[in-house]
């Protein structure tokens, strides 16, 4: 079982090779709900996303035996950058595995990021058993996208920078698939104070861990073709960590719908000049839908930028 001591130990990891990421007062979604919000510029991470955090930290804690052999991964794009990026800042092999319904930019972005691409199979989790045999004929170390402590976390120094930026911090709002960010921000504001509410904000398809939780155990689903496409994948029918931490930690699960993801996208672009993947508008879209209406200063983690900019174009246009 994790506790609050695991992310105090991550920090003292990551400080050493990443600064913390600004905090920003949004007046027009505080204005909006009547409290004070601010957004979380994750996507400002040297890879572009959150998912910086928690590669590094498990990358620089593996043994000298480890990082001669080398890494692998499997992931829709973000967690590829970021193991991609700490894997180089230790001069170390890295070889990331996607599924061929990845998009064509974070394919080549991936392909320029200094680590050798394997694109095999129709979704993540068929990636992730590429990834697997890769670790048992190379003997290459598995980084694997959300269900490990120490990906875990590394996620959850989040929560410990928002709570010296912001002491009172009522509530903190993240997007959730296979639930690395969103455990390791639960333990974080949970262990350190219970009141703080922690929401969870997915996609209405192909969302994995609310199919599970919802059957009580780990279930695979279908991916279909989403704005958000950086929530996909399943979370492993082998699930050991974040299914349990997501079910104990979070107060509102709830999902938002292809149009509402656009919607909060342009919001975050029309508003605040801000370009983000639609994985890392959902917290905005739920504040936008009011499905979430919070009751005291609140946290948005805007999680990624990984969006081909034609794609970004297109999608927010309409409502500009």
């Amino acid at each position: 079982m994790m506790n609050l001591r695991d992310i105090w130990k991550a920090r003292a990891v990551i400080k050493r090779e990443l600064p913390p990421t600004p905090l920003m007062h949004s007046s027009e979604l505080s204005a909006l709900t009547g409290v004070p919000v601010y957004l979380k510029l994750e996507q400002l991470q040297p890879s572009g996303s959150f998912k910086l955090r928690g590669a590094t930290h498990m990358i620089a804690s593996l043994t000298e035996a480890q990082k001669e052999k080398g890494v692998v991964t499997f992931s829709t794009g973000n967690h590829g950058f970021a193991v991609a990026r700490a894997a180089a800042a230790h001069g170390i092999r890295a070889v990331i595995c996607v599924a061929e319904t990845v998009t064509r930019a974070k394919i080549e972005a991936l392909q320029q990021s200094g680590a050798e691409l394997r694109i095999e199979g129709k979704s993540q989790d068929e990636a992730g058993k590429i990834s697997a045999e890769l670790v048992r004929k190379e003997g290459l170390t598995l980084i694997p996208p959300f269900d490990d402590p120490f990906i875990i976390a590394g996620q959850g120094t989040i929560g410990l920078e928002l709570l010296e930026e912001l002491p009172d911090i009522s509530a903190v709002i993240a997007g959730l698939s296979g639930g690395g960010l969103l455990s390791g921000l639960g333990l974080a504001m949970k262990e350190t104070d219970p009141s703080i509410q922690v929401h969870g904000v997915t996609i209405s398809k192909s969302a994995a861990m609310q199919v599970s939780l919802k059957a009580g155990h780990p279930v695979e689903v279908e991916e279909t073709p989403t704005l958000a496409d950086s929530l996909l994948g399943g979370i492993g029918l082998d699930n050991q960590y974040t299914m349990a931490m997501i079910e104990h930690y979070t107060d509102i699960r709830c999902a938002v719908s292809e149009e509402a993801i656009a919607r909060a996208m342009a919001f975050l672009y029309k508003k605040h000049r801000l370009i983000v993947e639609g994985g890392a508008a959902v917290g905005v879209s739920a504040l936008l839908e009011k499905i979430i209406r919070p009751d005291g200063p609140t946290v948005i983690v805007i999680t990624g930028n990984s969006i081909d900019p034609a794609v970004h174009y297109e999608t927010v246009t309409p409502y500009l």
